[in-house]
């Protein structure tokens, strides 16, 4: 029996022989159009799509924030999450009263709920994360969780952002830079 069952393993994974024919594209590939042989005929490939509000310049990606009263700047990843939150802000700047959670991170609820990304990442001091859609985290110690990455406080160091975070409630403005 196990003979049998070997033979026709084997038989079903033989390569074919040269003399056999060759299978057809369509059972192998995609049918695909046969580009023009003409030179004329070939043009440049325009874009129909619009692109994203956030995509169209470097300073649509950033984000301003008001710390305890001191400016800082962020850098924002690219997905959908910061996209709405950079529309939630074209109608004005949210202020936002920030808890701290287990000695590493200050949270507060943003009053609305964005689209997740959530993917397995470890946090550092100074990254952004939307926490299930409806708080925003400035992390200042590490944690590792499935969260949606909003960006990063640009030119500050973790033992800064403590500092300026201090301990306790803190109260963070976040806008759309000028």
């Amino acid at each position: 029996m196990a003979a049998a069952l070997l033979a026709v393993f084997v038989a079903g994974c033989s390569v074919p022989a040269p003399s056999d024919p060759a299978p057809s594209a369509s059972v192998w590939a995609p049918s695909l159009p046969v580009p023009p042989t003409d030179a004329a005929a070939v043009t440049a490939p325009t874009s129909t799509a619009d692109p994203s509000p956030a995509a169209e310049t470097e300073h649509a990606m950033r984000l301003s924030l008001a710390v305890n009263g001191q400016s800082l700047t962020a850098t924002l990843v690219d997905n959908s999450s910061t996209r709405a939150l950079l529309d939630l802000l074209g109608s004005g700047p949210l202020t936002l009263d920030m808890d701290d959670y287990g000695g590493f991170e200050k949270v507060g609820p943003l009053g609305t709920t964005l689209p997740r990304n959530d993917e397995p990442t470890t946090t550092g001091p100074g990254d952004l994360i939307l926490y299930q859609g409806g708080a925003f985290v400035i992390y200042y110690a590490p944690n590792s969780w499935d969260f949606t990455r909003l960006g990063r406080i640009d030119d500050l160091t973790g033992d800064e952002l403590i500092g300026l975070l201090g301990p306790g409630p803190a109260t963070v403005t976040l806008s759309l830079p000028d």
